[in-house]
């Protein structure tokens, strides 16, 4: 099978690429080199440059504001962003609820909400996960209570990512307990600035903060946030879960991360030995890197039958455990590739002192940030163990 692209394709590939050369904001790309964590100015500073280039709804149809590519312009723009190092875009708004709005959502909805996420001005959080409800999120128990022209929302939702950042959150929320578990749960957007919202950090043990916890109490919700019918948000969740699990491949992110652990092992140390000439070193490394030419090819597969028309479908289940699975093993490598400098991970990433005045490697310290906080990869987006059970018994036709 030939699976190169077309010289069209190779063309845009360039264009792009000088983009991110030439054009993209250098600032950003230095300090995530560095390892720290972008603040809300950096994620809106790297959406507005893609925005005025017209490139950051990539995946959206052209009239509602997307590019318009093709799925192979989609794949090289993302291989391109990963490979300059830049910033990718907040999932939340661009990936997750614009496309649930712009499919299910009134006209009306569309007109107040797609046009803050196109332009970086509003960012979005999204409310699935609760305690003791994360892989079975049918069983959530945050409760919408309708009152009126309102619903009257409590309960508590965790592991909201960049909650602290956010202007409004969508939540999948128990409106009626008399069915299926997976029926009388309702999608609701709701303005973060509400009376009753109170969010709390969690620090992940990279020391960062990307996670918070979200509690409601008593807070009153428009019936006209609702996206589609009452009832009916498990059928939203399942359109957009084929979305989410369709980004975590990061095929050229993990080049560039392969591509760092090679050259750090082909640089001698003070007694002149190499890493890479160690073959069961060389050995962890190939495989690795034959896994993420499967990785890719799998996203391939998924990528054609989007542009064909279909959905992502439970097939980007596969998708979401590979790409997890092989994230945590490159890091493990990576943590490997720097031996002793592989230490404790210092708060966001970087150690005190060590801006250019230490013989220690720059990437030492954003490499086991890296590891540390790709142990999550596998639960969070709905646990491996689940995703298997759903490979097994939907894809597989299994008992």
């Amino acid at each position: 099978m030939d699976f190169s692209f077309s010289e069209a394709d190779e063309k845009f590939r360039m264009m792009v690429r000088d983009f991110f050369e030439n054009e993209y904001p250098r600032e950003i790309v230095e300090k995530m080199a560095r390892g720290h964590s972008p603040a809300k100015e950096d994620y809106q500073h790297s959406e507005r440059a893609l925005a005025a280039k017209g490139w950051l709804a990539v995946n959206w149809p052209k009239a509602d504001g997307g590019t318009g590519w093709t799925a192979n312009q989609k794949y090289i723009f993302d291989e391109e962003l990963e490979r300059a190092g830049a910033l990718n875009v907040v999932p939340m708004g661009l990936l997750y609820v614009g496309p649930v709005i712009y499919t299910f959502g009134t006209e009306e909805q569309k007109k107040r909400w797609l046009p803050g996420i196109l332009d970086s001005t509003v960012f979005w959080a999204q409310g699935y996960s609760e305690p003791g409800s994360g892989s079975d999120l049918a069983s959530l128990q945050c409760a919408a209570a309708r009152d009126g022209d309102e619903y009257v929302v409590n309960g508590t939702k965790i592991w909201t990512s960049l909650a602290q950042h956010a202007d409004w959150i969508f939540c999948l929320l128990r409106t009626d307990n008399s069915g299926r578990k997976q029926e009388g749960i309702t999608f609701l957007c709701i303005d973060m600035t509400s009376p009753g919202i109170t969010v709390q950090p969690i620090i992940t043990i990279d020391g960062k903060h990307s996670l918070n916890s979200v509690t409601f109490e008593n807070v009153r919700v428009p019936v006209e946030n609702r996206i589609g019918e009452e009832g009916k948000g498990w059928t939203y969740a399942n359109y957009l879960l084929g979305h989410e699990r369709t980004s975590y491949a990061h095929v050229a992110g993990k080049r560039k991360q392969l591509a760092d652990i090679r050259a750090t092992a082909e640089a001698a140390d003070a007694g002149g030995a190499r890493l890479i000439d160690d073959a069961a070193f060389r050995a962890k490394l190939a495989s690795l890197e034959a896994r993420l030419d499967a990785l890719e090819l799998t996203v391939l597969r998924v990528l054609a039958t989007v542009a064909e028309g279909g959905a992502p479908g439970h097939e980007a289940s596969i998708l979401k455990v590979i790409a997890t699975e092989l994230a945590q093993d490159i890091t493990e490598l990576g943590m490997e590739a720097h031996g002793p400098y592989a230490m404790p991970a210092f708060p966001d990433s970087v150690a005190p002192g060590w801006a250019g005045n230490t013989p220690l490697p720059a990437d030492a310290a954003p490499a086991v940030a890296r590891y540390l906080g790709a142990r999550a990869q596998s639960i969070y987006g709905g646990s491996n163990e689940i995703q298997k059970n759903i490979l097994a018994k939907r894809v597989l036709g299994l008992p």
